[in-house]
């Protein structure tokens, strides 16, 4: 007797952990400035609630997604919702900036569970209702972001900064019991051994890579301690790179990443994560920020929160527009057009946002592009790798998605910092101006590298999903070209 769940019930407890995973990941986005004042630090310090989480679910993604291609995917996805529960409830207690910090940081490995829903949704169901399924999944990474600002805005409103983690942890614990009564066992038999050394390379090349951006304006650009953390880290992470692509078992096997389909959406994938994460860490900086002598508006934690939500709406709408477009021209077109959009909505951050409806005019411009982009991304990896590797290929592009997003979020907090004149409680109105101009560069390089894509026939979602192919008595499955 067959122990699957009905799909009715599947579907639902998947996108509901998606969700999850995107609020907590975005959970401290709008309370930054509240940390920073009820933990008497500064802006800077307070922004490591936000990276940390990013930071984390980097490395902690490939490393997830490996141990979830084997037999164990359902008891890893239990472990770690409950590795984010307890995460939470550090966040919540009034224990210090250094514990939160903590607990945001075991938070961040729920950022690896999307891709291994994604692997379920692809061996559970079948055809369009798999297919629908896997690109909802992408989009709640972009939709759970904008609910989780207001939600969390409203709850620190009424309750303080650590009733918002409270609420955290009780929507991850109810994810926690839900996926444990629906997930259902994996149907893979087998599985590879764990390259740890290549997530100690992968954290330790991020993190100092992290650590001399968020703290350079602290350090001082002059210094030479921010400029040597991230040359060695690029150094680690070329060694890694290296090591990746000559061990028996990769922690993220980069050979998957060769075609221009597979590598363009990866590219692509971190150069929107980083624009994304410039506004979000930006936008409810300024909304929260005073009136007097700067360009702020004085507005409460659950405005900003609400700022945030044209961002969710129209991501939304922006992956159900992307597979229109796909229908008609195809994916090659999908991801040029998206970051055009998101470019647009940098442009309107430089000229018009001395009033509040601006910046939600802003934010639902850049939902638009970003949801289309990242409802692209699942079709295009997937389309280039064999089905036994969805995973691993999902867990590439969801990690190049969280390196970007860290970056957004240490150089917003940086440049926002290096904008604040001494003595003042926000920055500047230059600080904005230069987030504007450096995320539209960065949509406009996306748009260069999309174009790289090749023209497919009307769309790569229309088309069934590639199944493994393997090579006679081999037991490792050959990577498609793109």
């Amino acid at each position: 007797m067959s122990s699957t769940p009905p799909p009715r019930a599947l579907v639902p407890v998947l996108i509901f952990v998606g969700t999850v995973v995107a609020v907590i990941s975005s959970l401290g986005a709008p309370l930054v400035p509240a940390i920073a004042a009820t933990m008497g630090t500064t802006l800077p310090n307070a922004q490591w609630a936000l990276t940390v989480t990013l930071l984390v679910g980097a490395v902690s993604t490939p490393v997830i997604g490996r141990l979830g291609d084997g037999p164990h995917r359902r008891e890893v996805v239990l472990v770690v919702l409950a590795v984010v529960t307890l995460g939470g409830l550090l966040a919540a207690l009034p224990l210090g900036l250094e514990w939160l910090i903590a607990g945001r940081a075991l938070q961040g490995f729920g950022l690896g569970l999307t891709p291994l829903a994604m692997a379920t949704a692809r061996e559970a169901l079948r055809g369009e209702r798999s297919r629908s399924t896997i690109a909802a999944l992408s989009i709640t990474v972009v939709t759970g972001m904008g609910l989780g600002y207001p939600l969390a805005g409203l709850v620190a409103e009424l309750g303080g900064v650590h009733a918002a983690f409270w609420a955290g942890a009780a929507v991850s614990f109810a994810a926690l019991l839900t996926s444990a009564a629906v997930i259902p066992p994996s149907r893979v038999t087998s599985s590879r051994p764990l390259d740890v050394l290549g997530a100690v390379l992968l954290g330790a090349g991020l993190a100092g890579a992290l650590l001399g951006l968020g703290e350079a304006e602290v350090w001082g650009w002059t210094s030479p301690v921010p400029w040597g953390l991230i040359s060695g880290s690029a150094v680690v992470l070329a060694i890694w790179a290296f090591w990746e692509l000559r061990t028996r078992s990769p922690l993220v096997d980069l050979r998957l990443a060769r075609g221009r389909v597979a590598a363009t959406a990866h590219s692509a994938a971190l150069l929107v994560g980083l624009s994304n994460y410039l506004l979000l860490v930006s936008v409810p900086v300024l909304v929260q920020a005073p009136r007097t002598g700067g360009p702020g508006f004085g507005a409460s934690i659950l405005v900003a929160g609400l700022a945030l939500l044209p961002f969710s709406a129209a991501s939304a709408l922006g992956g159900r527009l992307a597979r229109l477009l796909a229908d008609r021209t195809g994916f090659h077109v999908v991801l040029p057009v998206a970051a055009l959009v998101q470019a647009g909505a940098f442009l309107l951050f430089e000229f018009a946002r001395s009033q509040l409806w601006q910046v939600f005019l802003v934010m639902g411009v850049a939902g638009l592009g970003v949801g289309a982009a990242f409802a692209a991304f699942p079709a295009l990896v997937i389309s280039a790798v064999p089905s036994s590797e969805t995973g691993s290929a999902m867990s590439l592009n969801q990690v190049l998605r969280y390196v970007g997003f860290a970056i957004g979020s240490a150089l917003a907090a940086t440049v926002l910092a290096a904008a604040t004149p001494e003595g003042a409680a926000a920055p500047g109105s230059g600080g904005y101006a230069t987030i504007a101009v450096v995320g539209l560069a960065v949509c406009l390089l996306t748009a260069a590298v999309a174009w790289r894509l090749p023209a497919c026939p009307r769309t790569a979602s229309a088309r069934p999903l590639p199944e493994p192919r393997r090579a006679a008595g081999s037991t490792r499955p050959r990577s498609t070209q793109g």
